[in-house]
């Protein structure tokens, strides 16, 4: 057998049953706040989920994520506080209506998850020189989102909530965590079970915004490109039906 033989996945041919599942996952995976509870994530299942982030793509294969779990109270407290403060800062950036609703908003859910993970982007893991890094200096950092991604749909496949705090500021992180300076915190997450998954996006529930249509989003060649009128009525309709929970 040769190398390349050797290497070629045997039985790669997926099932219905797994397709329905993979979009079932990705349409229902939701930005978890408010509904976590208290239970401990078995570390089978934990290993499970970092181990499907580990299987990223990545640019010129470097693998550059790491991954901190943050457990202790004390470290979460932190993390709380420097939330809190660019919370606040935040809301002075919205006007009228849309403080209000912002200020009424729950962003984060430090303390009520049993872990918090922060993915980190090691930079120079490989060297200066990265295949595929050479003209797009920012692949890394997008490789490393790839990772929260997968991280993001294992842990909806598993039944557990997964929420990014987003409103922190990255100098505070990296100092409560210690991070060397060419290491970039890209997502700092909280993990754990749900009472419930909300049928749509809590903001679009909320009223903050809705989703676009994709037909408006899909244009031929180049930026505001001419449309395809056949695919604009196909996503139409595959938008409404994957919103009315129909995936086939």
């Amino acid at each position: 057998m040769t190398d390349r033989a050797a290497a070629i996945q045997g039985d790669d041919t997926l099932t219905d049953a797994d397709r329905l599942g993979l979009y079932r996952v990705l349409l229902s995976r939701r930005d978890v706040r408010g509904q976590f509870l208290p239970d401990p994530i078995p570390d089978e299942v934990l290993a499970r989920i970092l181990v499907a982030a580990h299987h990223a793509p990545s640019v010129g294969f470097m693998q550059p994520w790491s991954f901190i779990l943050v457990r202790s109270p004390e470290v979460r407290g932190r993390i709380k506080d420097a939330f809190a403060k660019a919370n606040d800062e935040a809301a002075g950036m919205f006007e009228g209506d849309a403080q209000a609703t912002y200020r009424s908003l729950k962003l984060e859910g430090i303390l009520e998850s049993p872990v918090n993970i922060c993915v980190t982007c090691d930079r120079d893991r490989v060297g200066p020189v990265v295949l595929g890094r050479t003209h797009i200096p920012t692949m890394d950092l997008y490789s490393t989102v790839c990772a929260v991604e997968n991280l993001w749909l294992a842990a909806r496949a598993e039944g557990l909530g997964l929420g990014w705090v987003s409103i922190i500021s990255e100098p505070a992180l990296k100092e409560i965590l210690g991070l060397p300076e060419r290491v970039v915190p890209v997502a700092y997450l909280c993990l754990g079970k749900v009472s419930h998954f909300f049928a749509q996006p809590e903001l679009e529930t909320r009223g903050w915004r809705k989703r676009l249509p994709l037909a408006d989003l899909v244009s031929l060649d180049r930026w505001e490109g001419p449309r395809d009128e056949t695919l604009g009525v196909a996503l139409a309709k595959a938008q409404e039906k994957a919103e009315g929970g129909d995936l086939a």
